[in-house]
């Protein structure tokens, strides 16, 4: 067995969430149990994340030995659902949370697959094929945490899907130069084609009309998911889903900073201030219970 994947093994229980505060303030007014249950699940995915991460290098020993990884994470998923004796101890907190909120096996699976997807395509045709991707990583994380809040509709399922793709699409337009400097295009091409803007000018940095209207194009398209997904809410679910809100609202914020610096990304990593985060998270969640109270 790879010295890594020992590696995964011991560093299982040590799920951190470290580096997303974004996380903590969307998260820290839920009970006690969900909140824990919730860091769990991102911790699990961002350990994912972070296996496929590691060392950029397309050497095919790199890759391989990344795939063994996954493959143990993979072993250690079936193993739960199995109630396999064979499951490390170290994914106990892990199987807790699926064994307490029924966590359907398919998700963690796909976001396995979503993040092994990683190692072999650097590029995305179209922009189907790179929402099937935002699924994997983004939406199914989304399903998986209102699995754990409760929800009472099945519109609700579409709510989380479309948010994942909101958060993903503002990920993806702050982080250009940075995936690309990692090796990665995610603007489909289809879109690149059609503004005239090239993979040589990316690399190059060229910032001028082109660049402005298929950035504006990309960002059009991040908000009607946001729009979507805040239509599909129901009112009667605002406060069990007043994480997943505060979380849209930070994010939103961030889309609005990226555009009003008429998307200067390759200057400076744009983010969303600590302040306002706090007073985001403060205003939603208040607003929340006070719409409950109002429903009474």
């Amino acid at each position: 067995m790879s010295k890594h994947v020992f590696s995964d093994t011991e560093d299982a229980l040590a799920f951190s969430t470290n580096g997303s505060t974004s996380f903590h303030y969307s998260f820290g007014f839920l009970p006690k149990e969900e909140r824990a249950a919730i860091k769990t699940i991102y911790a699990f995915a961002r350990r994912i994340d972070d296996i496929v991460d590691e060392n950029p290098s397309q050497e095919e020993a790199v890759i391989d030995e990344k795939r063994q990884r996954l493959s143990w994470w993979r072993s250690q998923i079936e193993g739960i659902y199995a109630a396999s004796a064979d499951v490390s101890s170290s994914v106990d907190p892990l199987r807790s949370v699926i064994n307490r909120y029924k966590i359907p096996k398919q998700y963690l699976q796909t976001i396995i697959d979503g993040c092994e997807r990683d190692l072999v395509q650097r590029r995305y045709e179209t922009f189907a094929d790179l929402k099937r991707y935002c699924y994997s990583v983004a939406s199914v994380v989304g399903l998986i945490s209102i699995e754990i809040f409760g929800y009472r509709h099945e519109s609700t399922r579409q709510y989380a899907i479309n948010l994942g793709y909101a958060l993903q699409l503002t990920n993806i337009l702050r982080d250009v130069k940075s995936d690309y400097d990692r090796g990665f295009v995610y603007i489909p091409k289809e879109d690149l084609v059609r503004f005239r803007y090239t993979e040589d000018d990316l690399r190059n940095q060229v910032y001028d009309e082109r660049f402005i209207n298929l950035m504006e194009f990309q960002a059009k398209r991040a908000r009607e998911y946001y729009h979507q997904a805040r239509a599909l809410l129901r009112p009667d679910e605002r406060m069990t889903m007043v994480a997943a809100q505060i979380m849209d609202a930070i994010y939103y914020r961030l889309l609005e900073k990226i555009e009003l610096n008429d998307y200067r990304i390759f200057n400076r990593r744009i983010s969303v201030s600590t302040v306002h985060k706090v007073i985001t998270a403060l205003r939603i969640w208040l607003g929340a219970k006070l719409f409950v109270k109002r429903l009474r």
